[in-house]
């Protein structure tokens, strides 16, 4: 099962299961036992994520190029003929296979109520797209 967190909210060892903070940058300050393992590849790009921030950009638009973010074949695959990465499949599909056995919950630093923040989408699909 997948869940979704302000990555400041209260730690609920026994609700949360494992704690991935999904975001490109960790955060000054924030102590390491807010979450159990950061994985930054998760996180949208510093440019897509500024221009969001910024209001160059839709919902609609950082949803779409977020998505496409996480499919980009990185240089790994321009060296493997045989196997590709194809961006992040093997890291999600592993966290599909975490959230099978037990409860995974994405963390991000927006507030726990903010609609329009990736963790969101990178649960949905997630749940929903075969890998």
């Amino acid at each position: 099962m997948f869940k979704t967190k302000c990555v400041y909210t209260e730690i609920e060892p026994r609700k949360d299961g494992l704690r991935i903070l999904a975001t490109r940058g960790r955060g000054r300050g924030l102590p390491k036992d807010r979450f159990d393992v950061w994985m930054a590849n998760l996180g949208p790009s510093e440019q897509l994520r500024e221009e969001f921030l910024a209001g160059k950009i839709t919902w609609s638009e950082f949803s779409s190029r977020y998505r496409r973010e996480l499919w980009e074949d990185g240089t790994i695959d321009r060296r493997n003929k045989r196997i590709k990465n194809h961006g992040q499949k093997f890291t999600l599909r592993l966290l599909q296979h975490l959230a099978s056995e037990g409860t995974v919950t994405l963390l991000c630093h927006c507030a726990e109520d903010e609609p329009h923040c990736h963790r969101h989408l990178l649960k949905a699909l997630l749940e929903g797209k075969t890998l």
